[in-house]
């Protein structure tokens, strides 16, 4: 958790910093705190290598040769998958990190996650997402240094040197911190036309 934290915290200080209102029920600071938010996807074509349907398991090859066997426990029509069928997988992560005044809440975090798959008639395939909420805590800002400390869900406290000194001067001591992680993975048998 704590190399997540940070390699969240670092992404906020990369100079990625833009102006966004404040949640509901807070008012409008004279200077606008910090936020950010990104997405990535990607999508990757793999091929069946090998199906056991007593583990209930799918073996897959990447595009460099890669193989990486997954469990398809919940999959209904697991028996409808051959070897060399082609399976697509999209992959999307979004992150927000963003920061207001503090009305007092601590540091904690939660998880929320869902998942599909589809039905008996449809061809195989499924759907996980999973959103973590991190809040923390800003207990220093050192201007000069260049370095910030935030106080993280377990207590602990670390220290960070912000890449853009400008992030700094928007920020308050007792600020809370909010970052949003989703990740969802979809995979999906694709039907491909015979030749």
């Amino acid at each position: 958790m704590r190399k997540l934290i940070s390699a969240l915290v670092i992404a906020f200080v990369a100079g990625l910093a833009s102006s966004a209102l404040l949640a509901g029920g807070h008012e409008a600071a004279a200077v606008e705190k910090p936020s950010i938010s990104a997405t990535q996807k990607v999508m990757l074509t793999t091929v069946v290598e090998a199906v056991d349907l007593n583990a209930r398991t799918v073996t897959l090859k990447g595009p460099e040769g890669n193989l990486k066997t997954i469990k398809a426990e919940k999959t209904p029509n697991l028996e409808q998958v051959q070897v060399g069928d082609q399976v697509n997988i999209e992959y999307v992560e979004h992150l927000s990190i963003e920061v207001f005044a503090n009305d007092g809440t601590e540091p904690s975090q939660g998880v929320m996650s869902a998942s599909a798959v589809n039905t008996p008639d449809e061809a195989p395939g499924g759907m996980e997402m999973v959103a973590t909420v991190t809040t923390a805590t800003v207990e220093e800002i050192n201007i000069e240094a260049n370095t910030f400390k935030l106080k993280l869900p377990g207590g602990e406290v670390e220290e960070f040197t912000a890449r853009d000194p400008e992030n700094l001067k928007k920020a308050d001591v007792g600020d809370l911190v909010v970052i949003t992680l989703s990740e969802a993975v979809a995979i999906y048998l694709v039907e491909v036309p015979a030749e």
